[in-house]
């Protein structure tokens, strides 16, 4: 069973992924208003991959014999003053959700809650991979600029991400 305080920061965490699900989707109708179709179609798919994790961290609360509470979530920015903008946005908030993965490990060792520590371990390796995913896409970002044939390029690469 999980611990009042493991149960309480879970609980934070379901309400932060699904702002990050949020984010993600309001970046995407700021690409889809960029005519942009490729970086929206990206960061629908991000959007959908947050809820995924949100619900693994649902499944593990009921799993344990917790109880999922859902917090409100809050009205994610919606204006950006750029594609590259949008990127930096996304590996700043990738880069504070690692903080809030590592944050919940710390309190799993606390807690001795070890299929808490078992089951965080692959948030800890995903988490690698989305702050590479935005880093690398950024830096593509930085070398094409906001503008022109390359960024059409970028659009129709990022397009092609499965769901």
């Amino acid at each position: 069973m999980l611990s009042q305080k493991m149960l309480d920061a879970i609980n934070e965490q379901i309400r932060d992924e699904l702002y990050s699900a949020y984010l993600y989707l309001s970046m995407a109708a700021y690409f889809e208003d960029e005519n942009l179709p490729g970086f929206a179609h990206w960061m629908r798919v991000q959007s959908q991959e947050e809820v995924s994790h949100a619900m693994k961290f649902f499944d593990f609360v009921n799993e344990r014999g917790g109880r999922v509470t859902l917090f409100a979530i809050d009205q994610p920015q919606a204006d950006f003053e750029s594609p590259r903008a949008v990127f930096e946005a996304t590996l700043e908030h990738e880069r504070k959700v690692t903080a809030l993965i590592h944050n919940l490990y710390d309190l799993a060792l606390t807690e001795k809650d070890y299929p808490s520590q078992v089951m965080l371990h692959w948030f800890i390796e995903e988490q690698v991979e989305e702050e590479a995913s935005a880093s690398e896409i950024l830096g593509t970002l930085e070398m094409a600029g906001d503008h022109g044939n390359a960024l059409i390029m970028l659009d129709r690469a990022l397009g092609q991400r499965a769901g």
